[in-house]
């Protein structure tokens, strides 16, 4: 079976057949999946979710691009709501340089308090970088954030990163972009990084990969992946299913 070990199925794009489609990712060869939050009512939302199917896990954070909505209320309240059971992460967290908005202090002083959320909740860490590669792995070094562990979740850096993050203990998220033609740097990396490093995900409803590039996406094009990774790897297929299973477990604290 497959581990989506990023997936928002909380989001808006799930509403008209949310129920249906997770009924039927067992029968598609998905046998866990993380629900990760991108805001304080998604962390609300993935934890409902999360609650509700067994095979289904919480992590729990306020994505950099929803930062500006973040206060020290809102972090306490997700400081006790990581102590529920199916919580398994803090994320999605980290920074984004893409949009001119929120201010790129306040990106990262929220970056920050969630690091040191994360470890004093014991908890690994999902981070999300986008066009702030230097700034991104400048704090996780200043914060010690190896000692917590985590994914850099849909990697999408060259090989000296890639190796950065590698050397603190970091898993990488690989998901549908792998399956793109002009997608050359993340293919080197998936070649260069060892498979005991590697993890599968969707970022659905987001970045569904070829052939159903531009849709919805969903857990259940994960074998797409599988088949990328494969391919890139030189290793059959059910060795990439079981390994990043593997990984994907110890990722998150699973037995």
């Amino acid at each position: 079976m497959i581990f989506d070990t990023h997936a928002h199925y909380d989001d808006e794009a799930f509403e008209e057949d949310r129920e249906a489609l997770l009924g039927s990712l067992k029968a598609g060869g998905i046998g866990a999946v993380m629900n990760v939050a991108a805001s304080l009512e998604s962390c609300r939302t993935t934890l409902l979710l999360a609650g509700h199917y067994d095979w289904m896990y919480a992590a729990l954070g306020v994505h950099p691009s929803e930062t500006a909505g973040l206060d020290e209320a809102g972090l306490k309240w997700m400081e006790f709501q990581c102590s529920h059971e199916k919580v398994r992460a803090v994320g999605e967290i980290g920074l984004d340089y893409y949009w001119e908005e929120p201010e790129h202090s306040i990106q990262k002083q929220w970056f920050v308090r969630q690091l040191d959320l994360a470890r004093r909740v014991k908890l690994p860490v999902i981070i999300h970088s986008r066009d702030a590669a230097k700034d991104t792995l400048d704090i996780m070094k200043a914060e010690k954030a190896g000692d917590m562990g985590g994914v850099i979740h849909c990697f999408s850096y060259g090989r000296e990163i890639a190796r950065e993050y590698l050397d603190m203990g970091f898993f990488l998220g690989i998901g549908g972009v792998s399956t793109f033609n002009n997608a050359k740097k993340l293919k080197e990396v998936v070649e260069y990084a060892p498979l005991e490093s590697l993890v599968l995900e969707t970022d659905c409803p987001y970045l569904a990969p070829v052939p159903n590039r531009g849709k919805r996406n969903s857990s259940l094009n994960l074998p797409y992946v599988v088949d990328a990774v494969s391919a890139l790897k030189g290793v059959d297929r059910e060795t990439v299913i079981r390994v990043t299973w593997e990984n994907a477990l110890r990722l998150y604290g699973l037995s």
